[in-house]
């Protein structure tokens, strides 16, 4: 199962400012979405291409277009939705879907509340997109909402921030061949679910309700 951990310089230095407690709603969607960038960047590089015939001002020459693959970013709200406005820059023609949960309080398992996909879903390319993946669990019941909406577990990627090794875990053994990006495995949960040392609320710090 690969597990990619995104150690580049530019990378490692946004997501310490992200951490930091004094940055502010405003950068802190700024550094996220410019993480999310980056982070698109590495999961698009075995995207397939195809060739085109493109005139220069000087001949005729063949290019490379990704014109034979599609694309569609899926948000786990809501701060999943941090990340696209970055990789929407980077792949304008990706489609948009999204996906909401909540955790039921007596059995603590994720329950799909929204999803609105795009209707040729099945036949795209998919990054799930979530800042955190603390326990797994949302993670987990995106997946098998897109899969039981006929996407080929081999065409989801699963970009994220930061992870706890726990939610590695729970992840991989759920999904043993799922591609995940992210740009640290942190240390651990603590009691209350969170990350450690992590991110903090990234729907709270994104959103400015702290």
């Amino acid at each position: 199962m690969p597990i990619h951990v995104l150690d580049h310089p530019l990378i490692q230095h946004k997501i310490t400012l992200l951490r930091d407690e004094r940055t502010g709603s405003k950068d802190f969607r700024d550094l996220v979405s410019e993480i999310a960038a980056f982070m698109a960047y590495e999961a698009a590089r075995d995207l397939p291409v195809e060739d085109v015939t493109v005139k220069t001002p000087l001949t005729t020459t063949i290019g490379k277009t990704m014109g034979c693959k599609k694309l569609a970013l899926v948000p786990i709200l809501r701060a999943g939705l941090g990340m696209v406005s970055g990789i929407e820059q980077l792949i304008p023609t990706a489609k948009i879907g999204h996906i909401g949960m909540y955790r039921n309080e007596k059995t603590l398992v994720p329950v799909v509340y929204f999803c609105k996909m795009p209707t040729d879903l099945a036949e795209r390319e998919i990054f799930l997109l979530d800042p955190m993946l603390a326990t797994g669990g949302s993670a987990v019941a995106a997946i098998k909402a897109l899969c039981d909406r006929g996407v080929l577990l081999s065409n989801i990627k699963f970009l994220c921030l930061v992870a706890a090794p726990e939610g590695v875990k729970n992840l991989t053994e759920a999904y043993p061949d799922l591609c995940i990006y992210t740009a640290s495995i942190d240390d651990h949960l603590n009691e209350n679910g969170y990350i450690v040392p992590g991110l903090g609320d990234a729907g709270d710090r994104i959103f400015g309700t702290l």
